[in-house]
């Protein structure tokens, strides 16, 4: 590709993923108000930069917030989500939201109070440049606000990006300390999702290029090392945003998402296509080593996992995906565009037929499924997922024209072995993140613990921060702690415990 640096393909390599739908260009709309983007036509409407999705302009620090309800005392840690909010956009026709500067929003819980919130953004050396800071060191290839994903590994909180960026190390109070390369150890892409297996005391990752002609499978082990390496060979330079772990293998998910030379050579923001010529394939890699055997299925937009376990002679995959099409650079409107909503299904991968049977666990529009992760790679029960309206309506509007369903905000608990479900409701206009389970201290059962998430509250046009108590997850929430501005629509957090 003439012309084509390793950072300007990342362009497009870097923004597809989140919402599996993820996000080095950065950028953020020019405010208008208290954090809302300028509004625009209905023709040239951008609903990834408006309402709930419209960056914040401040990084803003408090203590002592208010609380209604009461903060459970075991609670002892941080409460962080990361997503994109762009920085100094210049160009809102040129923007897309998964390309948007990396911000963590946190709460600092402890002692049953709502100690503090910060937000702050990831200081790559495009944002230290455009804040007026000096980036300290020396800048990493395919450098970029990790925009994705934050995660406590080893007494270290990291932000984190896929095809491509090293994560960002971040201190206690969000502060960017350096890029983390794992004791030296990782060279290459990195991956937004990484799957933690507790027991064996292991970090995994898949990760892809478009430049590549594989995707790598990378095990660092208990020492923090990159221990082992697997390179597994796939036509078309697919993205993988996500996969799944279990006891006996690495789950590579092939979708027919792939990167475009052509485009990407002409420039465009987002060089990702569907591709229907690229077949849907489910592939398992031993986690002992060997070689990876696929599986084809119907092709779906393969969005996120939620956990996936070995069951006899088959393997289970818990995962949310949109209907195909879907289309990464969408069609106009700053954002992805689907083609319907994203539900909650299942592939069963029969080892012995070589055939793969999908069914649907709930047909409702939910995403960012999570599950108690301790249980990650093991048999779960239970799930949590998320509802938004306003993304639902980002998704699938078209020209400036919404669908018609009437799309609510709430949160989902999923019995999976019951087949049944709970919900908690929000009110509209209340846009609710990913719901993110903490296990109460001591517990035993699986849902014994707490489910946090940032709720947006219409009435104060902030956000709160609630948390529900997950084995009554229907009743009223356990404490409401009222964040000082809002945290946008993005992508995923993590509980980050005191040591």
């Amino acid at each position: 590709m003439a012309g084509q640096t390793r950072r300007r393909v990342l362009r497009g390599a870097a923004v597809v993923g989140a919402g599996s739908v993820i996000g080095a260009l950065t950028g953020a709309a020019r405010a208008k108000g208290e954090g809302s983007a300028t509004m625009r036509t209905t023709a040239d409407a951008t609903p990834f930069l408006e309402g709930a999705f419209a960056p914040v302009t401040e990084e803003l620090t408090a203590f002592d917030l208010p609380v209604t309800g009461r903060v459970p005392c075991d609670l002892d840690g941080r409460y962080l989500r990361n997503g994109p909010n762009a920085l100094g956009l210049e160009d809102v026709r040129a923007h897309h939201w998964m390309l948007g500067d990396g911000m963590v929003h946190g709460v600092r819980l402890r002692g049953g109070r709502a100690e503090w919130y910060r937000n702050r953004w990831v200081r790559s050396s495009q944002v230290t440049a455009k804040l007026g800071e000096t980036y300290p060191g020396r800048v990493p290839p395919d450098d970029f606000a990790c925009n994705t994903h934050v995660i406590p590994y080893k007494g270290r909180i990291l932000a984190m990006q896929e095809s491509g960026p090293l994560p960002y190390e971040l201190d206690g109070e969000l502060n960017t300390v350096r890029p983390h390369d794992f004791r030296s150890t990782l060279t290459g892409a990195f991956t937004a999702h990484t799957k933690y297996d507790a027991a064996a005391d292991e970090l995994h990752a898949i990760a892809y290029y478009p430049t590549w002609d594989h995707v790598r499978h990378l095990m660092i082990d208990r020492t923090g090392r990159v221990a082992r390496t697997t390179r597994v060979p796939v036509a078309d330079a697919p993205m993988m945003h996500d996969f799944a772990l279990t006891r006996k293998y690495v789950v590579i998910v092939d979708v027919p998402v792939t990167f475009d030379p052509a485009a990407a050579e002409a420039g465009a923001t987002v060089p990702y296509v569907w591709n229907e010529q690229h077949p849907m394939r489910i592939g398992l890699l031993p986690r002992t080593g060997g070689t990876t055997r696929w599986f084809e299925t119907a092709p779906v937009y393969y969005s996120h996992t939620l956990n996936a376990y070995d069951q006899g002679d088959t393997v289970v995959i818990d995962h949310t995906a949109f209907p195909a099409p879907f289309h990464v650079a969408g069609r106009g409107t700053g954002g992805p565009s689907a083609t319907g909503s994203p539900t909650l299904d299942r592939w069963t991968v029969d080892l012995r037929t070589g055939r793969v049977r999908s069914t649907r666990l709930d047909d409702r529009p939910q995403e960012f499924p999570r599950v108690n992760e301790s249980l990650v790679s093991r048999r779960h029960r239970y799930a949590y997922t998320a509802s938004t309206a306003e993304m639902w309506r980002a998704y699938e509007t078209v020209d400036g024209v919404p669908p018609d369903e009437k799309f609510t905000n709430h949160l989902v608990k999923h019995d999976l072995s019951r087949g049944s479900s709970q919900l908690h409701r929000f009110p509209e206009g209340a846009a609710v993140s990913e719901p993110v389970f903490v296990p109460r201290p001591g517990s035993r059962d699986e849902d014994d613990g707490y489910v946090l998430a940032y709720v947006h509250d219409p009435g104060r046009g902030a956000t709160d921060l609630v948390i529900l108590a997950a084995q009554d997850f229907g009743g009223h929430p356990l404490a409401r702690i009222e964040l000082p501005g809002r945290v946008p629509l993005g992508f995923h957090g993590s509980w980050v415990p005191d040591a």
